[in-house]
């Protein structure tokens, strides 16, 4: 009965937050945790980041990050209360917290030849708070939890003696099988509406696969199935295909 009870409230659970849709995509979305939630940690890793980081001012490239990152904001319809910072890190990279709290370190700009580049991380970093995917990730992490429990729970009473080689094979079978493939379909989710976003901001479509032929030039193409983001390859044809609808749709 203990276990039966557990399994419903599982589902319930699952069911109850498919309730979410992500923008541009419409894609159901299982979200466990409230946007208040989501907004105060986002608030909380955003002030420990630019305490532990070395923030850039005043600087030609600080004042490009903010007039990109406003012209992206005007086209979104919410009441995110924007910032954007760029911050002295050799890393390729920038993120965007919930609530709209966007980070973009100074080694991006090597691979970011321009303003239509440069839109194009940011468009996709600001997607992915959009769709509140770290809020996804996180529930669909509390979701594997509480059914790789009630393995245990079922083995424990019957079976205990394969209780570890379950717990090996779900804990495998979980990241390569169900949160690697979650990660490559975010950033490819990330990709399509932060192409929309660059888009209707007045960015230039096309630079978008300039930016990662940059970002992917002299790396070694690793299998997607031993990673969270979609290869080379596979982002520029979905990325590609992306433009080639929003050009058809502008053209009706």
């Amino acid at each position: 009965m203990f276990k039966k009870s557990i399994l419903v409230f599982i589902i319930a659970i699952v069911f109850i937050g498919c309730t979410s849709k992500a923008p541009v995509t419409n894609r159901s979305q299982m979200i466990l945790i409230s946007q208040s939630q989501e907004l105060a940690l986002g608030e909380k890793s955003y002030k420990d980041t630019l305490k532990k980081s070395k923030v850039v001012t005043g600087t030609k490239d600080s004042i490009r990050v903010k007039e990109i990152g406003y012209q992206i904001a005007k086209v979104v319809n919410n009441d995110f209360k924007w910032e954007f910072n760029l911050v002295d890190n050799k890393a390729k990279n920038a993120f965007c917290l919930p609530g709209g709290k966007v980070v973009v370190y100074t080694g991006i700009l090597e691979v970011a030849k321009n303003d239509d580049q440069l839109a194009t991380v940011m468009s996709h970093e600001i997607a992915h708070a959009l769709a509140r995917h770290g809020a996804e990730r996180m529930s669909s992490g509390m979701v594997a939890q509480g059914v790789q429990l009630l393995g245990n729970i079922i083995l424990g009473s019957q079976a205990p003696q394969y209780t570890n080689a379950f717990n090996v094979a779900y804990g495998a079978g979980a990241q390569y099988g169900i949160l690697m493939p979650y990660g490559r379909m975010q950033e490819s989710e990330a990709d399509e509406i932060g192409i929309h976003l660059m888009h209707k901001a007045g960015y230039n479509m096309s630079e978008a696969l300039n930016f990662w032929k940059n970002m992917s030039a002299g790396k070694k193409e690793t299998a997607e199935f031993f990673s969270t983001h979609p290869s080379s390859s596979t982002r520029i044809a979905n990325i590609t295909k992306t433009i080639q609808k929003i050009e058809l749709e502008t053209k009706k």
